[in-house]
């Protein structure tokens, strides 16, 4: 099967920006106990004046749809992961479609996979462009997590943040891809109860989450680079999912002479969830770093447990 291309991303963050010592004074916390566990110095969140997990995704596909400089009804699919959604139905891609003025003909829907869900997502949209008459997919992280976050929490509500980011595909069968994924049926380590329970907040057991997460995304990365025969000397840059700092610097370690190669922008944002992986890409794009020929590895996990690992050539 063809590859992907990436066209174009693009980002959308809330305009509130809330520092670890705003959180001091709401929950028995301060900004070196955050930072020592974390790395994380702040995160941005809704503000409740019309900011949602729509409004985010509807921002984040202008700017890649932008940046792409295509016709937006070339888009045959329109897939949005998040945990976070306005509704339970409607999907965060039906609302998108709607919002961007797009024509009928264009399939939509959401995907829940938590953090993992954008790479889900590249490969469903991989699939699906095959059997589509438009030639480009869509594929949107974007994440309201402030509304299922317990503020009264310090294990959780220090980590997460709202946000949302895009990215425009296309097939290209001279572009190498990948793709491998798993699932390890699991509620205990992170969940949040469904519509109509009482509890709608994110549990989560932290150190079985970071011990989990360690071993999945080093897993991934040697699966992509023993699966396709190269090294970490044919990889330009690996995008982890930004879930903890410590977790990247402990899989780090495992690839030692390679640590410049892993990406972070975890400090100003938290866990941005489904999300973190797409903004990631937009930042690595903004900052000049990503280019035509350029390999990436991009590797996530999440509530599932769900875990997956790609090799993408640009």
């Amino acid at each position: 099967m063809e590859g992907i291309r990436i066209l174009a991303t693009g980002k959308a963050l809330p305009k509130r920006y809330i520092s670890n010592e705003d959180l001091s004074k709401i929950v028995d916390t301060n900004d070196e106990w955050i930072r020592s566990r974390t790395g994380i110095e702040g995160r941005y969140q809704c503000d409740g004046t019309g900011e949602t997990c729509i409004t985010l995704a509807v921002a984040a596909a202008k700017k890649a749809i932008e940046k792409a400089k295509i016709d937006a009804n070339d888009i045959g699919l329109i897939l949005v992961a998040t945990s976070s959604a306005d509704y339970a139905l409607p999907s965060v891609a039906c609302m998108v479609q709607k919002e961007l003025g797009l024509d009928e003909e264009v399939m939509s829907f959401d995907l829940s996979a938590a953090c993992t869900g954008f790479l889900y997502g590249m490969g469903v949209a991989r699939g699906l462009l095959h059997f589509m008459t438009k030639p480009y997919a869509l594929v949107i992280g974007s994440e309201q997590l402030s509304r299922i976050i317990d503020y009264t929490d310090r294990g959780t509500c220090i980590l997460f943040g709202d946000g949302a980011g895009a990215a425009i595909f296309t097939l290209d069968e001279k572009k190498t891809f990948y793709q491998k994924s798993w699932t390890r049926g699991n509620k205990e380590a992170l969940y949040c109860e469904g519509t109509g329970r009482e509890d709608q907040h994110v549990r989560m057991d932290g150190k079985a989450v970071f011990r989990f997460a360690v071993t999945a995304l080093a897993q991934g990365i040697h699966t992509v680079l023993e699966e396709n025969e190269i090294t970490m000397d044919d990889i330009d840059y690996v995008v982890c999912h930004q879930a903890n700092m410590r977790i990247i610097d402990h899989v780090k370690k495992k690839f030692k002479g390679y640590e410049n190669k892993f990406f972070i922008n975890i400090e100003s944002l938290g866990n941005t969830s489904a999300a973190s992986i797409p903004i990631a890409l937009n930042d690595l794009f903004d900052q000049g770093a990503l280019c035509k020929g350029k390999k990436i590895i991009c590797v996530g996990f999440g509530a599932g447990l769900t875990w997956s690992a790609a090799l993408v050539e640009l």
